[in-house]
């Protein structure tokens, strides 16, 4: 599956173009939307801890061999299963969400629901406990903790020419919550969700066995980690990336860069669009296209921002000659860097574009105030 996150798209940009140009980064913070949407009424919620209380939450080793994937250095490779805390996990959840300031009330619950289960199950809340819930908390919808597993794996470098490990354990957790309303006899919306974590040390067999972390303490903030991963799932987000922005050419395009990077963005617009209207140079028109466009994504216009992305595309696609390419079926990208480039940032805010329909009804509680 071909995939183009930000970073992606940012680290592309900068390969094909950072060694060649001259480019000014520019941050930029924009809403995502969850993938999940509740209705605005829905204002007061409980997050409850829905899980058995394991029996034993220590890590287990994948191999018949139970030594401490923790405490030996020579364990490459090493490969162990544990249960969360779902205490902990449950609390990390709700204080999350809370700290979001989506919802008016966040109640927590999170004495297991199960505590009295023999074997440690996943089991679905009916609707007369949806309904107790509710009650009792006092909120609309209830958010359930419904398990929670971590997988770790440990990995060893050891550099010939000295006597320094680097010792890295990575772990997946995978929390599985379940959304559920009074007036539904089966959840709302189900979802297992996963992030990565991990610890490093690097330093002598010793230094390393007498300095890695203690497996109460692994498993401790692991719990904690676990519960904030749903959160982006549920709630509307704010997302950190950046854009890149022309800064050569002429002295107007240094200029409106200048301009750009200290915000005052409609001084460098000017700038662009004189740029953009008086050369007839295909590549410097280019530029200053998607420099518009990155003016007009950083005001929240982004249907004009997809038009000067496209607007740059459509130059770039003569620039680079695509359509004299006979075999599209093995495009060195290296040939297209133009072509390439512009269409990545077209993608990214088509991706932006087509979200803020689903943006607008989950921030509706706002009143748009956001």
């Amino acid at each position: 599956m071909a995939k183009f996150n930000s970073l992606a798209f940012a680290c592309m940009f900068l390969f094909f173009f950072g060694s060649c140009q001259s480019l000014e980064q520019i941050p930029i913070d924009y809403i995502q939307p969850a993938e999940i949407t509740f209705p605005p009424e829905l204002r007061k919620v409980g997050i409850v801890n829905n899980c058995s209380i394991p029996a034993d939450s220590t890590l287990i080793l994948a191999t018949s061999d139970q030594r401490s994937l923790l405490n030996l250095i020579n364990m490459r490779g090493a490969i162990a299963y544990a249960n969360g805390d779902p205490r902990i996990v449950t609390e990390s959840l709700a204080e999350e969400i809370a700290n979001q300031n989506y919802f008016e009330t966040v109640v927590i619950c999170d004495s297991a629901l199960r505590a009295n289960d023999k074997i440690a199950r996943e089991s679905t809340l009916s609707q007369e406990e949806v309904r107790t819930l509710t009650s009792n908390l006092g909120v609309d919808l209830i958010i359930s903790l419904e398990g929670i597993r971590f997988i770790t794996g440990r990995s060893i470098y050891y550099p010939d020419d000295y006597d320094t490990y680097q010792v890295t354990i990575d772990l997946k957790a995978f929390p599985t919550i379940k959304t559920y309303l009074p007036t539904l006899k089966k959840p709302m919306n189900s979802l297992t969700t996963t992030d990565s974590i991990y610890w490093e040390e690097v330093g002598t067999k010793e230094e390393i066995n007498e300095r890695m972390i203690s497996e109460k303490q692994l498993l401790k903030e692991a719990a904690e980690f676990a519960g904030r991963i749903p959160v982006k799932y549920l709630i509307p987000f704010w997302k950190k990336d950046a854009r890149f922005i022309y800064a050569n050419g002429s002295i107007q395009m240094r200029d409106a860069a200048v301009y750009a990077y200290e915000g005052s963005w409609d001084e460098a617009y000017k700038l662009w669009q004189e740029v953009f209207n008086d050369t007839k140079r295909k590549k410097k028109k280019m530029k200053a296209a998607v420099n518009i466009a990155v003016y007009y994504e950083m005001k929240d216009s982004i249907a004009k921002a997809v038009e000067w992305a496209t607007t740059a595309q459509k130059i770039a696609k003569k620039i680079d000659k695509v359509d004299e390419i006979k075999d599209t079926t093995n495009i060195n990208f290296w040939k297209i860097p133009n072509y390439y480039q512009t269409t990545l940032y077209v993608t990214e805010l088509n991706k932006r574009y087509a979200s803020l329909p689903k943006i607008k009804m989950q921030m509706s509680r706002f009143n748009d105030d956001f």
